[in-house]
């Protein structure tokens, strides 16, 4: 099996939308859903302020030179918090967008290419859910397009 299932998080940490796409979780009701959204948002808030390396490489690295020779400091990274959580049974896949929406995507731990497939969920989301004009933000998806598109395309993954 390729793509479990795919939860998308609100930056407040609400649950906004969630599909499975496969036989290979188990099934929660919906409360486990939300408790699960907002259990990641909260552990991916503390693993982006846990970083110790990110002082030591900020020291290391050299500023950037314009052509007068003036030094201009580089733009330090913004913190990512969990992206990657594997375990035996599946791996789960982070996409923090820069809006602070989340996507968790569930995958057999032998899936090739998530950072790929993550991607094109997330084109399918800006094409089909926020061009929807009805559509507001931070309230549950409910677009039958971007469940169609997504439902094809996940099953086109699953089925390779």
């Amino acid at each position: 099996m390729g793509v479990l299932a795919l939860i998308v998080i609100n930056k407040a940490g609400g649950l906004v939308y969630n599909r499975t796409f496969g036989d290979g979780l188990n099934q929660l009701n919906t409360n486990d859903y939300l408790v699960l959204a907002g259990t990641f948002h909260g552990v991916h808030a503390i693993t982006a302020r846990l970083n110790p390396l990110k002082g030591l490489m900020a020291q290391q690295q050299p500023a950037a030179v314009t052509a007068g020779g003036v030094p201009i400091p580089s733009r330090p990274e913004p913190p990512s918090g969990l992206e990657v959580l594997e375990s035996e049974n599946f791996r789960l896949q982070c996409f923090n967008t820069l809006t602070g929406t989340k996507f968790l995507l569930f995958t057999d731990t032998m899936q090739t290419n998530v950072d790929v497939t993550m991607r094109k969920v997330y084109d399918l989301y800006s094409d089909y859910v926020m061009k929807n004009p009805f559509y507001q933000l931070e309230m549950p998806i409910r677009c039958e397009t971007f469940d169609r598109k997504l439902n094809s395309y996940i099953r086109e993954i699953n089925s390779s």
